[in-house]
Parts: structure tokens; C-alpha cells; sequence
């Protein structure tokens, strides 16, 4: 791996980083190294990135801000391409938004409100990438991406370069085709309405005062940790079972919003996996319902 590493550095403008701490990469600030981090500078160097890993025969995932993932304490064998400001850029072309995979959701929904476009404001104050997104079909405040996504432009394993239609990315609750496939998402263009810019500021505005009000934004965490069941809330079935402020070691059920898990402090994966076990089998226990994980739990057991 040290050799792979080496020939990268002398290989690729991007920044290679060895055994880097992913708890640096993560919302949760939670995870061990990675054994080599690669930031690339283009979609041309992600080519030919997927090309060396590829020869080399090494496994490799893709982040992008980190706001979904649990990493485990062990860290990630193999190759960590982050997604990151080398692929922010936003335009626009009249009604159409158009942001890398490594624009924040938030820059996304201010763009597009300056632009006096209407659409993204659900997405603001997400603490996620235009990518991450589009992968996971992220949604908030009765919004989602499927709804307001045209086209997305992906790169698969072998470095070639597809753009599918919105019907092609087989959207589905937190779900898209780039779940099923290893798919790299490179850029999204959305289709917004025309709107008047202050009353898309002010809807911004309702929704970010909401989500300070009732979301622990202040805490280290993965944003919701369980799929909505059907006919239910988790926040509220959590709170119900007694569970609001339950800790174990530095995981804690959030005392603002029980559908969220935050890092009170030194907490590790396996604190956070845990309590979502215990979270999980109380509720069954108590209401016989299943809730599902949202967030992705990667790296080595």
C-alpha cells in the first residue's frame, strides 16, 4: 500500500494522504484512517485515478462531505477519493442550476435563490454535498432531490463519463441508482422555477430558523439516523420510549431531536452503534416497529 501511495504522490497534482484520520472527514468527527486519501483536481485526474487503483488491483469508496457516514473505529483499507472543492463550481443557464459534486448543498440553495430561482430551498442548511445529495436523494422540509433533479453526470469504475436522466437514477426513499452501481456522481443540473428572490430568501429563512430550533446543529453528528417508518415519526416514537438523552460512552440520543444521534464527545463507532442497536430493539420491543438505519456505516470491522 506504501508503494501505491508513492507512485500517486509523484503521479497526481491532487493532494495523497497517507493514513488519514477520517474522523477529519466526517460530520460525526468519528473514524480511523484511511490508508490513502485522494483529493482529485479533475474529472481527468479521477480518470486516471480509477485507472491506478484499478491496475493495482485496491479497493476504493467515494465521499464527498461526510455529513452521512459512520466510519469505524479501524478506519478504511484501501483508497478514500474525497470529492471536494475541485468539483464546487455552480452556473447558471435560465432556469437551469447547474453544481459540481463538491458544492454544498447550502451554496447550491443560495445560488440558485440570488439567480431568483425556487426549488432548492429545502436544501439549505444541509450539511451535505451536491453529490452526496444526489447519491442518497436527500430531502428535508417536504422537499427532495428527485423532484427538482433534470440530470445527473456520473463516472463508473472504468473512468467513462454518463449523464442519466432523472427516470434513469431509479430515485426511490434515500435511494438512487449510484447506490446500486459504483457510480461516482460528477455534477447535477437542476430544473427550477422562476420566483420572486425575496420570497425564496424568506422561505430559506423559515426553514433555517426550523432546523435551529429542533435540530442539534450545533452537535457533531450524521444528520437523521433512521428511514422514516411507514406512519410514524422516529423523533417522536424515540422520545416516547424514554430514550431521549440515553447514552452510551460518548453517543448520545440528541436532547433536542430524538431522531438524532449526536457526539457529545470522544465517542467512537461502536458507542454509536450501539445505541442505534438499542434504539432499534426497544422500539421493537415496545412498539414492534422497525426502524431502518439512514445513515452508511463503512470501514474495516
Amino acid at each position: 500500500m506504501r508503494q501505491l501511495y508513492e507512485m500517486l504522490v509523484q503521479k497526481l497534482s491532487g493532494s495523497v494522504l497517507w493514513k488519514e484520520p477520517m474522523q477529519k472527514h466526517t460530520t460525526f468527527r468519528i473514524g480511523g484512517p484511511a490508508d490513502i486519501m485522494i483529493l482529485p483536481n479533475s474529472i481527468e485526474e479521477l480518470h486516471e485515478i480509477l485507472g491506478i487503483i484499478r491496475d493495482a488491483d485496491v479497493s476504493y469508496m467515494v465521499v464527498g462531505a461526510g455529513s452521512n457516514l459512520l466510519v469505524s473505529d479501524k478506519g478504511i483499507r484501501g483508497v478514500v477519493i474525497k470529492i471536494g472543492p475541485a468539483f464546487a463550481d455552480i452556473c447558471i443557464e435560465g432556469n437551469k442550476l447547474i453544481a459540481g459534486a463538491g458544492a454544498t448543498l447550502t451554496a447550491a440553495s443560495r445560488r440558485a435563490q440570488a439567480a431568483s430561482l425556487s426549488g432548492l430551498e429545502f436544501a439549505v442548511g444541509i450539511p451535505g454535498s451536491v453529490g452526496g445529495a444526489i447519491m442518497m436523494n436527500a430531502g428535508a422540509y417536504g422537499g427532495e432531490i428527485c423532484q427538482v433533479l433534470e440530470s445527473a453526470e456520473v463516472m463508473d469504475s472504468l473512468g467513462n463519463i454518463i449523464n442519466y436522466t432523472n427516470q434513469e437514477m431509479h430515485f426511490g426513499y434515500r435511494h438512487s441508482r449510484l447506490m446500486e452501481e459504483e457510480l461516482i456522481a460528477l455534477s447535477g443540473t437542476f430544473l427550477l422555477k422562476p420566483d420572486d428572490p425575496e420570497l425564496i430568501l424568506s422561505r430559506m429563512q423559515d426553514i433555517t430558523e426550523r432546523r435551529r430550533e429542533k435540530q442539534p446543529i450545533d452537535m457533531p453528528c450524521a444528520g437523521s439516523v433512521f428511514k422514516r417508518p411507514p406512519d410514524n415519526y422516529v423523533g417522536p416514537l424515540v422520545e416516547k420510549a424514554g430514550l431521549k438523552g440515553y447514552r452510551i460512552g460518548g453517543a448520545e440520543v440528541s436532547t433536542k431531536h430524538a431522531g438524532f444521534i449526536v457526539n457529545v464527545g470522544g465517542a467512537t463507532c461502536k458507542d454509536v452503534l450501539d445505541l442505534i442497536g438499542f434504539v432499534q430493539s426497544t422500539i421493537k420491543d415496545k412498539y414492534n416497529v422497525i426502524l431502518e438505519p439512514e445513515i452508511r456505516v463503512v470501514g474495516e470491522v
